[in-house]
């Protein structure tokens, strides 16, 4: 076994433990990552799987979804298990108090000190790392900033959910549960490694919108190309304002890289302003998006990245809410599931993904080849 994926739909966290431990009786993994729903009580359920897997390092975060191999579910617990073929050495950290303190310089401090290499000098093709950021902290921007400016090793994760309520996320660590928290790990891999963005929108032949003014902390745009940001939001839509938010999840915006799009959602209309899921600087220009075939697109990505790689031992796919609700809307969580039938996967649906900087409408996995 070089890493397993196993789910649980038990009712009490007990069932879950019960489920796991029949699932994984001869199993003594490097490293857990497992993805739960928020109706299990994070506490018991942190520690619960951390007891069962005492010998591993473990992560992992609340929900608004699970994704396994195969499957899109929901009020579940999935979790993959990585054995000493997959991943040779990692080493986890939790930063605390993240809306007012900036716990990253002693967290690499203990990466450097642990895996004996300055974060400055590490091999990006020998390590990579995952982070799960407490999702309603809006903190991601400026975390995703501050590792970028100490190291160039990659951090991919997402955004831990509440299931939709928006009260409160969880992030786990070694049996314990965190909010206004996020969990690093930094992963030396036997094998190597690749990344997946993949975001299902096309760029519309539309002027740019240049975000004027901005409350960047509240990620709120007042204005775009001097005048109110929803009327020119709506104008470039053909569409009334009263009606502009029917189209926030088939038209958001995206910051153009490479001529690749990094989405930001709108999220609500404040009187003349557009709140964001994600943060917007002022002066930043954006391209009006449309949305494509999920599923086409997944498929595709996939199947590219195996002509280039190929086989693939394990995927870890962090999946945003909207793309979720778009295929509950139409029906097709069962056909992105199928996606991953033959790639032994875990994943969860996020409130935002953490790759480069803060995103969302967007799936960033990490592949073990």
């Amino acid at each position: 076994m070089s890493c397993i994926t196993i789910y649980s739909q038990g009712k009490t966290e007990s069932d879950v433990i019960s489920d796991f431990k029949k699932q994984t009786e001869q199993c003594k993994p490097k490293m857990v990552l497992f993805f739960a729903s928020s109706k299990f009580n994070p506490d018991m359920l942190s520690k619960g799987i951390a007891d069962l897997y005492s010998t591993s390092k473990i992560l992992g975060c609340t929900t608004a979804g699970e994704i396994t191999t195969g499957k899109m579910l929901k009020q579940s617990v999935v979790a993959m298990l990585f054995e000493d073929d997959v991943i040779s050495d990692v080493h986890i950290e939790t930063l605390e108090n993240i809306k007012t303190e900036n716990q990253i310089p002693q967290a690499f401090q203990s990466f450097e000190s642990y895996f004996r290499t300055s974060m400055l000098d590490m091999d990006i093709n020998k390590y990579v790392g995952i982070i799960l950021v407490d999702g309603l902290s809006a903190s991601e921007e400026k975390i995703m900033e501050k590792i970028g400016d100490l190291t160039d090793i990659t951090f991919i994760g997402g955004s831990a959910g509440d299931d939709l309520q928006f009260k409160e996320t969880h992030v786990f660590a070694n049996g314990k549960a965190y909010t206004n928290a996020a969990v690093l790990a930094l992963i030396k891999p036997t094998v190597g490694y690749d990344l997946i963005k993949t975001q299902s929108f096309k760029v519309l032949d539309k002027p740019a919108l240049v975000a004027n003014i901005v409350d960047e902390p509240n990620r709120v745009v007042m204005e775009f190309n001097h005048r109110p940001a929803v009327d020119v939001y709506a104008e470039l839509l053909n569409s009334s304002i009263t009606e502009a938010d029917t189209h926030f999840m088939t038209h958001p915006v995206g910051l153009m890289i490479n001529n690749e799009p990094y989405v930001r959602s709108p999220r609500q209309v404040q009187g003349t302003h557009l709140a964001f899921y994600c943060n917007i600087r002022q002066g930043m220009e954006l391209q009006l998006l449309e949305s494509t075939n999920i599923i086409t697109d997944t498929r595709q990505a996939i199947e590219q990245k195996r002509k280039e790689i190929g086989n693939i031992r394990a995927l870890i796919n962090f999946h945003c809410i909207l793309r979720t609700l778009e295929l509950e809307n139409k029906g097709q969580t069962d056909a992105y599931g199928d996606v991953f039938k033959d790639v032994p996967t875990i994943g969860f649906s996020t409130y935002g993904e953490e790759y480069i900087g803060h995103i969302n409408q967007t799936s960033t996995m990490l592949i073990f080849k």
